[in-house]
């Protein structure tokens, strides 16, 4: 989408809902309504009635198994496999509830359901209103006349998904859809393409197989009267509920203070009160959030450069998006609290981020997802609910994706925080590079249903409905260019173009060489596992090996075990302890290690080659990594661990994401500091760098750049000097035996973080000792938080705290310690003691592994 229109006029929609849907509008409507909530006790049974107990909901058949004592906790060891059989079997909610007489007698009475999973006939009173096939749908039926005195019978009944979406996949006969199933190594469930389901629920590669069924949000009545309908746009009115779609306001940007993205200013809100009176009735009372940005994707020529330009221009301002993918935060979505959802957004708010990615195969957010991004200034990315396959493409199906993308759209388009749409995770590429091994003859069959799916409908379902975002089919995808070679592009990975996913286990993470100088980085990472006070709730003493059969049946990446240890091997010693546990729970430390580290050297990268074009390539203005949380405790790319817990990485992600970074790296010998700057204005900064030993913690000299310029919003170089030369006038330095720290001063003093440069490997680091670290002391300060002193006798890299099960975050962790004493604070999550913490702590360096 290129830049269109005045910068300095702000245009904002808001939606109305009173009901559900969405008019073009006034409607002259009494809001003399009433909704009775049909949430709370269910009965739930199984297919042949040998399971029957009390049900939440909103909620699933696992969660309530589970709190009837049924099951255990379906995380446990290897339940995902144990408990399969509740996605085969089908279930019927009941319930009874009493329709007043004052609410039969409104003109409308309507059945709300918010979400139900998946498959299911809904029956009133023995009567059948509505069969759903679509998780992602609303679904609301007139049902006045149904209703009776006395007790009325509310069921729904559920088709096993597994089962329904197998069917579905044999009534498709004329051509395979592909994928059938998953890798065996993910122990999932087949044809996930074939239902409007969570697609990771059938598995993924770093997560279980628990396709859920129930009544996932809230059902209820809502009962009101019509007066009369009246057409005040230039679009008629077409339905009887007091929905307004869009009223679009214009104002000079004066006039209003903008939303901005996470630390590029405020996310100022506007309370819009609507209101109105007719013959004495009450006919519209409504209020509303507002908020007023533009957002634009620019995709232009690039100066001496093939290809186009690929950034998000906020409010006329250019910003590069730092942050991660989302996934969904649980596999039950009704155990997923408000609390652990703000305390995901707020730890990619503390690491510095400004952009999340909302993954095609998970689900679309609640409500208060996308309203603490709005508040909190992260800028959404938002997939559509296809990843990683081919669709089918007949009449039912395609009808039923209309309207979830209808009802996704309408409801969430008034979130400043999304920035834009995309069709589909990975499904451009799977097309173009021939993932499911797809005859030539046949090849034209499967584009022509990629474009009548995501071009012919989602996309001009979303230009009918928002022309205030941008829209892209897919991502990766070479954008503009993908549409000019008819949409599925011969190379979507093309740097010069869009977005790219990269991904290498085997090259080494060290060298930035390895990575794609690509226009903007939307997916890239490395595995780490959990912590084993994570890992622990969900095992037992004979899982905590790892070659044991429970660390194998976790990890659903093929060969991902082995991969990590392979790239952790190219620099560090591995753990060789002789005690089981110990060289368990080191083996968790080192891949977390090597995860930050790689990641923070593939991110670095991407930040400092914003400002470069170098071979074509360059000018990259996003940066976010796979992926910022868990769904459950097993190894996989994120940074977060379920529960909440942050691994190395994202206290890296703290640095690496900083607003000023000094950024080292190495080319023919000739070590390159570069200062990124995301500040406005121009700043003037000295780099300094400071030579260590390993075996000291003195500094063996310090050098110091001459103060250059660099504009707000680039990266520049700021410092360069061969290797040799700036060992030789330290002395007695060699890359063996020293290391480099490096920081940013202005006027006032220090600015962003202390970065690190390793001159060789740590593994063949000379003189790189064990530190004894000691605690000093621990210090409560106040309520929740406390203070730790630690001392080291030697330069101690990636040293990290650990408080076992005591849920809270350390200020700093994972760190270089070059000093004799350093102290962090720690915020405690639940009431601690100085002694509790004095207990439980323990710290580890990467010398203590080995």
């Amino acid at each position: 989408m290129t830049p269109r229109g005045n910068s300095r006029v702000c245009v904002f929609a808001v939606s109305f809902c009173l009901f559900s849907g969405v008019l073009t509008g006034f409607s002259s409507v009494t809001d003399r309504r009433q909704t009775v909530s049909l949430s709370g006790k269910w009965r739930l049974t199984n297919g042949n009635g040998s399971v029957s107990l009390p049900a939440e909901v909103p909620g699933c058949v696992h969660s309530a198994l589970q709190q009837q004592g049924y099951i255990q906790d379906p995380y446990f060891r290897f339940n995902d496999v144990s408990y399969r059989w509740i996605a085969f079997d089908n279930w019927t909610y009941t319930t009874t509830f009493t329709a007043s007489t004052q609410l039969r007698t409104k003109q409308k009475v309507q059945l709300v359901f918010d979400g139900v999973d998946t498959v299911a006939t809904i029956w009133l009173n023995e009567i059948i209103v509505w069969k759903t096939d679509n998780m992602f749908r609303t679904y609301d039926f007139s049902v006045r006349d149904l209703l009776k005195d006395g007790d009325n019978e509310l069921r729904v009944s559920f088709l096993s998904p597994v089962l329904y979406a197998s069917e579905r996949r044999k009534a498709h006969s004329a051509y395979r859809v592909p994928p059938e199933c998953p890798p065996d190594v993910q122990k999932g469930e087949c044809h996930v393409n074939f239902i409007r389901k969570e697609q990771s629920s059938f598995s993924w590669d770093w997560g279980p197989s628990f396709p859920t069924t129930g009544l996932w949000k809230d059902v209820r009545l809502e009962a009101f009267d019509v007066l009369q309908l009246l057409q005040v746009s230039s679009v008629p009115l077409y339905s009887t509920k007091i929905c307004f779609k869009s009223f679009f306001f214009f104002f000079q940007s004066s006039q209003v203070k903008l939303w901005w993205p996470n630390g590029h200013g405020d996310q100022p809100v506007y309370h819009l009160a609507v209101g109105g009176f007719q013959d004495g009735f009450l006919i519209l009372n409504t209020k509303s959030k507002v908020y007023f940005r533009t957002v634009e994707l620019v995709q232009e020529p690039i100066v001496a450069s093939p290809g186009l330009s690929f950034y998000f221009r906020i409010n006329g301002k250019p910003v590069f998006l730092k942050g991660s993918n989302w996934i969904p935060a649980h596999s039950f979505q009704d155990q997923l609290t408000p609390a652990v959802l703000r305390n995901l957004l707020q730890s990619a708010v503390d690491a510095s981020m400004n952009a999340l990615r909302v993954w095609g195969g998970g689900v679309y957010e609640q409500d208060l997802f996308y309203s603490i991004c709005d508040e909190m200034g992260i800028m959404v990315w938002q997939d559509f609910m296809f990843a990683c396959a081919m669709y089918p493409t007949e009449d039912d199906f395609i009808q039923t994706v209309r309207e979830e993308v209808i009802q996704q759209v309408q409801r969430l388009k008034s979130h400043p925080s999304i920035i834009i749409w995309s069709g589909n995770n990975e499904n451009e590429a799977a097309l173009a590079t021939d993932w499911f091994s797809i005859p030539v003859s046949q090849r034209p069959l499967y584009l022509k249903d990629y474009v009548t799916l995501y071009v012919n409908n989602i996309r001009a379902i979303v230009q009918e409905e928002d022309q205030s975002r941008p829209f892209l089919v897919s991502s990766p995808t070479n954008g503009a260019e993908s549409e000019q070679e008819g949409w599925v592009a011969a190379n979507p990975y093309d740097p010069h173009y869009g977005d790219t996913h990269f991904y290498s286990y085997i090259l080494d993470c060290w060298d930035w060489r390895n990575f794609p100088r690509t226009r903007f980085a939307s997916e890239y990472g490395f595995q780490s596992w959990p912590s084993f006070s994570t890992l622990q709730p969900v095992s037992i003493k004979e899982d905590w090996s790892y070659t044991s059969n429970f660390t194998s049946h976790r990890q659903h990446h093929e060969n991902g075990n082995q991969q990590m240890l392979l790239q952790a091997g190219l620099h560090f010693h591995l753990p060789n302890s002789t005690d089981n546990l110990k060289r368990f729970t080191d083996t968790l430390y080192i891949t977390q290690v090597m995860q930050a580290q790689c990641v923070k050297t593939q991110t670095e990268f991407y930040r400092r080659s914003q400002s470069e074009i170098i071979e074509g390539k360059g000018h990259t203005m996003g940066a976010l990594y796979w992926q910022l949380n868990d769904i459950w405790q097993a190894p996989s790319w994120s940074s977060i661990e379920f529960g909440g817990k942050w691994k190395m990485l994202h206290y890296f992600a703290q640095s690496f994401f900083a607003a000023v970074l000094p950024v080292g790296f190495e080319d023919d010998d000739t070590l390159f500091i570069y200062a990124v700057s995301d500040l406005t204005e121009t700043g003037s900064f000295v780099d300094q760098v400071t030579v260590y030993s390993w075996t000291d913690l003195d500094p063996v000299c310090t050098l110091k750049s001459d103060p250059l310029p660099v504009p707000g919003g680039s990266a520049a170089a700021i410092f360069k000097q061969p290797v040799a030369a700036l060992l030789a006038g330290c002395g007695r330095c060699t890359r063996l035996t020293c290391l480099l720290t490096f920081h940013l001063e202005d006027s006032s003093g220090q600015q962003g973080p202390t970065n690190h440069h390793f001159l060789c490997s740590p593994k063949d680091a000379q003189g790189l000792q064990r530190p004894n670290i000691t605690v000093r002391h621990i210090v409560q300060e106040d309520k929740t938080g406390y203070t730790v002193t630690l001392h080291s006798a030697s330069v101690a890299p990636f040293v990290w705290l650990d408080v076992g099960n005591i849920p809270g975050r350390f200020s700093s962790n994972g760190f270089l310690m070059a000093s004799r004493n350093r102290t962090v604070s720690f915020t405690a999550w639940r009431p601690t003691s100085v002694a509790e913490l004095s207990r439980s702590l323990t710290v580890t360096s990467l010398r203590d592994v080995y």
